[in-house]
Order: structure tokens, then C-alpha cells, then sequence
């Protein structure tokens, strides 16, 4: 396959026989289910603080499914940098082509961004630092809320609110409420007059979901897109030489030298419950038994508690919750080689060289043209929409919306010379298309090349350098990377699913129903995104409970 060619490094420790002897005949203080990067970093802090520690990894390498396009803020405590973490800062971090010829790039650069924008609108390139500089203000009252449980009782709530307000004037928290409730659409024409600024900043709001830009709340993930940083840098996106497993493995190799132990192909088959109600460890697929009565759960909220729990020691209303929380997702994956790298034809550049519209995220697709009385009105917007609303009726949509990224001009590690790697994140495809069947070779294939059909209207040629390609449609991450739905975010960012509702009213605090059992993963308060915060955060909860004992 072209992805285990071209892949992302990863790592994996151990074998099933290794996993037999490491585990047997031992009580561990804690256990964790699921190697991804929560869970590892959630090993990492447990083993700094002296606890005894495995992991336990279903497939062969760790890693889960690190998101490319995230950063990875608050890992700085386990001084990845050391263990071999090297961050490429993207610059400029956006390009949109345009059919008619026209581009967007954006970046960290604000004199590029004014002159970019001013190309569209000077009243946009007017507005759009204060737009960023908004953003900036909300992220900074938002860290202390990321970087602990949200506060569940009627004390600490009123507590948090005092301070919450202390952060923020009020008319500023006005304006943060408009954010956090309003479409994309809303908040993005308040700010802006140009469809392809306010198109290649909604596709933030929408990217890993089934949402529209449309739908009330999808504001609120543009700032959640915004919150992560770089060496200390809001906003800055990079690629990770090596790919996004090496952020795994440089979080795995800090776990390990503080004391952890990292097990691959060691599939969690059910938790094991004491009579009185309290965990006691997991049962293997083959068997073996693994004591310990503290397991933190990086798998999704629904696997942990309907396929992992005994269904009889967790309370009814709280399974009912758990079961009919939304897990949908419109999102497939496709990694690509290829030969060349794609020449937009707006750009108008007849070298074959990397330049600023290869170096970050390139969005494709959301343009829509209306001809009335002769008069060509493009709308990327709607557009978006529109690839929403298809998905909705079940079929793919017919004009994808696909962020394009091109690690490998940045990343010498991963592709040979001359060649590259290419990820698309494509929106939106339902689960079950009523049209067809992801398992279908010729369905797949036929949708693979609309994708690529697409690209080829801005880049001539791109699906003739297609050397190889690996598509993981949402079936096809909820069975190999074990994603309830295919939700990259372990379940969706909506309103009813974020801060005291992540993952069900009552229980954000990391601790769950089942006494000893607690959740680390992107279904866990902040949710989706590589940047550690929940694995933190649950870590951090285990150590608080153990001091009570």
C-alpha cells in the first residue's frame, strides 16, 4: 500500500508474546485503554508522578488517529522537543485557488494577509487583524477553562463565572456569545464582504463534522481551530517532520522514561467490575487478565461504556445518553503519492518547484456560480452548504469540499525524491450513502476520482501524477482506528456536546458511573484535536482522587 510507503512515522513496543510477560502475574496502579496521544500523554504525567503504568494498544504501533492539520499545545511539560518532537511552522499556512483565476494566501504574515485580502476587499483586509485579534482575546479567557475539568457543581460553577467575568469586559463576553452560539456564516458576514475569505475560514468551522456553516454553534469551532499553538505562537499551524506519529512517539518515548509501559497488539476485549461496583482491570482478547483498579479510557465514549462496560454496573439514563449522543461524520481521508506537485493555473508559474501555495492548507471545491441576466455570481458559501445538504440526503457530495495539505515540501523524511505525499480531508460523505456501498471497489474508486476531477479544474493534470492513494471513508476509520461513527473528534462539537456536556450532563469531569474508570480521550472535555489537553486533564484528575484515598 502507498501509505505504509509514504506513511507518518509511528511506533509500536512490544508483541503479543512480550505483552503476555509484562503483564502477567502484575496489579498496575493504573492501566490505560488505547495508545493514541491522549492516552499517552495521560501515561506520561501518571508515570512523572510515580505511578506504575501500561498502556495497552489494540493495533500494532500507537499513535490512534492524530489529525494532521492540529497543533499541540500544553506538551511542553513533557519536553517533547527532547524526545525527538520537531515542529515545520507553515508559512504562508492557506491558500484558495479561484476558477477565475484569482488566489487567496494567508498566514502569520499581516503585511501578506493585508495585501492578499486587498486584492478581494480593502474593507476586509481592514478588518480581518481585528477578526484575528478578536480570536486572540477569546483563546486567552478560554486556556484556563482547556487546561482543567469544567466545574460540575452549583459552587464551583458560580465560582468559575466569577472569574470567567473578571477575564472579560462585558461587552466583549456579548460578542464571545455571539461566537459560541451563532453559524459560522453568521459570525463570518458580520465580519466580512469577500465569499472567498469568509469560505476559506468557515471550512474551519465545519472540517471533521456533518455540519454546515449554516448550523447554530459551528462558530464556536473556528475559535476552537484557532486555540493551539506552536513554540508558544497562537494560531500557528506546522507539520511534524517525520508525520504525525512522530508527535506519538515523542510522547510515548517521554512516558516510557518516566516509567511507563507501552504495549501494542493488546486488544481491551471488557473491563473487569467488582461486586462492590469498583474496576479491577481488563480482560484481553486472548485472555490474559490485567489487574488494576484505576483504567483511564482513551476510546471513545461509546466503546468504553456500550462495548467495554458490563452494561448492568452503569445506570440506565446514563447509557441512554452515552448511546444517542452524535457520532456521525462526514469526513474521509485520502493519502496520496504522487509524481509532481500540482500547479494551480491561477498562480501562473511554469516552474515545477514548491512555492507559497504548496506550503500550507489548500482549500478546493467551494465555489458555486449563479447566472442570472448574464451576470456570474460565485458563492462560496453556499457552496458549502450545498456539499453539506447532499451529504444529508446521503449521497457524497458533488462538488466535495477538500482541504488539500502537502507535508512532504516542507518535510524531506517522508518521500522519496522527486515524489510527494499528499492528505485530503474531503467533506462531506455520509456514513451509509444511499447510492452505493463503501465497500464497493468501483463505488470507492468513482468517488476517489471526483475528488481528484475536482482538483484537476484548479490544478490541470493532478490526477495523472497520482502514483497511489489509500481512502478511509468513515467506515473505514471507526473499524481500524476504532472511531465510533468515523468521528475524528470521538463524537461531535455541537452545542449539546461541549465543556459541562462533553461527553454526557454530569460527567465532564473525567470520572464516569463506574468507580476507578475514568475517560481521557477527544470525548472528553475539550474534545477533538491533537493537543493533549484531555489526556492531561484526566492524568491530572487520577493523581487529585489518589491524594484523597
Amino acid at each position: 500500500m502507498w501509505r505504509r510507503c509514504f506513511s507518518s512515522s509511528s511506533g509500536s513496543s512490544g508483541s503479543s508474546s512480550d505483552a503476555a510477560s509484562a503483564l502477567k502475574d502484575r496489579k498496575w496502579d493504573a492501566l490505560v485503554i488505547g495508545g493514541g496521544h491522549n492516552g499517552l500523554t495521560a501515561a506520561a504525567y501518571l508515570a512523572r508522578a510515580g505511578i506504575s503504568i501500561a498502556v495497552l494498544e489494540r493495533r500494532h504501533v500507537i499513535g490512534g488517529a492524530a489529525a494532521p492539520e492540529e497543533t499541540i499545545p500544553g506538551f511542553q511539560e513533557l519536553e517533547l522537543g527532547r524526545h525527538g518532537l520537531k515542529m515545520l511552522k507553515r508559512n504562508p499556512s492557506s491558500f484558495t485557488p479561484c476558477l477565475d483565476g484569482r488566489y487567496l494566501l494567508l498566514g502569520p504574515d499581516k503585511d501578506l494577509n493585508y495585501s492578499e485580502i486587498s486584492k478581494f476587499s480593502k474593507r476586509d483586509a481592514d478588518a480581518y487583524p481585528r477578526y484575528e485579534n478578536q480570536l486572540e482575546n477569546f483563546c486567552k479567557f478560554m486556556d484556563p477553562l482547556i487546561d482543567s475539568p469544567p466545574p460540575e457543581s452549583l459552587q464551583y460553577i458560580s465560582s468559575f463565572s466569577d472569574r470567567f467575568k473578571d477575564r472579560i469586559h462585558k461587552s466583549v463576553f456579548w460578542d464571545f456569545m455571539d461566537l459560541l452560539l451563532s453559524p459560522a456564516s453568521k459570525v463570518l458576514n458580520n465580519w466580512f464582504e469577500t465569499d472567498v475569505l469568509k469560505a476559506t475560514l468557515a471550512t474551519d468551522a465545519v472540517i471533521g463534522s456533518t455540519a454546515s456553516v449554516h448550523t447554530p454553534g459551528s462558530g464556536y469551532v473556528l475559535l476552537h481551530h484557532v486555540m493551539g499553538e506552536t513554540h508558544g505562537d497562537r494560531g500557528i499551524w506546522s507539520y511534524v517532520e517525520g508525520g504525525m506519529g512522530a508527535v506519538s512517539l515523542a510522547i510515548g518515548n517521554a512516558a516510557k522514561e518516566a516509567g511507563a509501559c507501552i504495549i501494542t497488539r493488546a486488544e481491551v476485549k471488557q473491563l473487569l467490575v467488582e461486586d462492590s461496583g469498583r474496576v479491577n482491570g481488563v480482560l484481553l482478547a486472548d485472555g490474559t487478565l490485567v489487574r488494576s483498579s484505576i483504567v483511564l479510557s482513551n476510546a471513545t465514549p461509546y466503546k468504553t461504556f456500550k462495548e467495554l462496560t458490563p452494561n448492568e454496573v452503569l445506570p440506565d439514563d446514563f447509557l441512554r445518553a452515552i448511546k444517542y449522543s452524535d457520532y456521525s461524520s462526514g469526513t474521509t481521508k485520502i493519502n496520496l503519492a504522487v509524481d509532481k506537485l500540482p500547479q494551480f493555473q491561477c498562480c501562473k508559474l511554469s516552474h515545477l518547484d514548491a512555492g507559497p501555495q504548496h506550503m500550507g492548507t489548500i482549500h478546493i471545491g467551494s465555489e458555486r456560480f449563479t447566472f442570472s441576466d448574464l451576470i456570474v455570481t460565485i458563492d462560496h458559501m453556499e457552496e458549502i452548504h450545498s456539499a453539506c445538504q447532499d451529504s444529508v440526503n446521503g449521497l457524497p457530495s458533488r462538488r466535495p469540499v477538500i482541504e488539500m495539505t502537502i507535508p512532504s515540501v516542507l518535510d524531506k523524511t517522508i518521500s522519496p525524491p522527486g515524489k510527494h505525499v499528499i492528505n485530503l480531508f474531503i467533506q462531506y460523505t455520509p456514513y451509509k450513502p444511499s447510492d452505493g456501498n463503501w465497500m464497493d471497489p468501483v463505488y470507492r474508486e468513482s468517488f476517489a476520482n471526483r475528488c481528484f476531477s475536482l482538483i484537476d479544474e484548479y490544478a490541470p493534470g493532478f490526477s495523472s501524477s497520482v502514483i497511489g492513494y489509500d481512502m478511509l471513508t468513515p467506515p473505514d476509520l471507526e473499524r481500524e482506528i476504532g472511531l465510533t461513527g468515523g468521528n475524528i473528534f470521538h463524537g461531535a462539537m455541537g452545542l449539546d456536546s461541549l465543556f459541562l456536556m462533553r461527553p454526557v450532563q454530569g460527567w465532564s469531569s473525567y470520572r464516569t458511573p463506574l468507580r476507578g474508570l475514568y475517560l481521557c480521550g477527544s470525548g472528553a472535555h475539550p474534545g477533538g484535536g491533537v493537543m493533549g489537553a484531555p489526556g492531561r486533564n484526566a492524568a491530572l484528575t487520577v493523581l487529585q482522587d489518589i491524594k484523597k484515598v
